[in-house]
């Protein structure tokens, strides 16, 4: 089985050590491909020679709403011709996030306003966080015109996936559906149609159940992989024939 996963940060620092010896195991586990979002402009020159060194790694440019304190007004203007690059698949990871308190939500709204009329000037697809905000990412896409992209690590309702999937959107499901407490994220993966589902880790976040407190990488997509399947009654590679074919036509891999 080929296995894409749709968002891995296998650029960052908890994975210098042995890079390598991680992107071997997951191709031995079937992952070919990732997606890895950035998260700071400072990252954005590391990311591009990573991928370009790296068969099967693919990267997005963009300004995680989790790192204010890293992001500058002018490095919206600097990401414009990041996104002109022949390597860039997405934007992002870009976003909205309510979860923490006093959190600037102003200055959230007005980074991912920017970034998503960058995917739409350039025809780009967005890789979007969306935590406790949900409603206000779909309002704003609705917006803003995007009329593709992913929500990754998705926790929004049933309802919610229901208009992500009208306004040509994908939602991303990783570690957290591998807990037997997620029972409405679990549900909904049961219902969902297929062709908006999208495979993850987060790497190296949201380690899978059983793993707590482990640094996660991208061949336990694998166990995603099962889960789904398991869930869903079907067989495991009718899900991941679907799940690579929906990141590739996304992605425009």
């Amino acid at each position: 089985m080929q296995l894409v996963d749709s968002h891995s940060h296998i650029d960052v620092p908890e994975f210098a050590r042995d890079r390598g010896e991680v992107l071997a195991r997951a191709r031995a586990a079937g992952v070919t491909i990732q997606i890895v979002p950035a998260i700071a402009a400072a990252g954005w020159p590391s990311l591009a020679e990573l991928c370009a060194r790296e068969t099967g790694l693919h990267p997005a440019y963009g300004l995680h709403p989790m790192f204010l304190s890293e992001h500058e007004a002018a490095h919206l203007d600097e990401l414009e011709s990041w996104v002109e690059r022949d390597d860039c698949v997405a934007v992002g990871e870009c976003g909205l996030d309510f979860y923490v308190d006093g959190v600037d939500a102003d200055a959230q709204r007005r980074y991912f306003v920017r970034q998503l009329e960058l995917a739409r000037e350039h025809e780009l697809p967005v890789v979007v966080h969306a935590r406790r905000a949900v409603e206000e990412v779909i309002a704003t896409v609705r917006r803003i015109g995007v009329d593709r992209g992913v929500v990754h690590s998705y926790a929004g309702s049933a309802e919610q996936a229901r208009q992500l999937f009208q306004l040509g959107f994908c939602i991303g499901l990783g570690g957290p559906i591998t807990y037997e407490r997620a029972r409405r994220l679990r549900a909904l993966v049961q219902s969902m149609p297929l062709e908006r589902l999208l495979l993850e880790t987060d790497s190296p976040d949201q380690p899978l159940s059983g793993a707590q407190g482990l640094r996660n990488e991208p061949a336990r997509l694998v166990d995603v992989l099962r889960t789904v399947a398991s869930l869903r009654g079907e067989d495991e590679g009718k899900i991941a024939e679907a799940t690579t074919a929906n990141a590739k036509r996304l992605f425009g891999l």
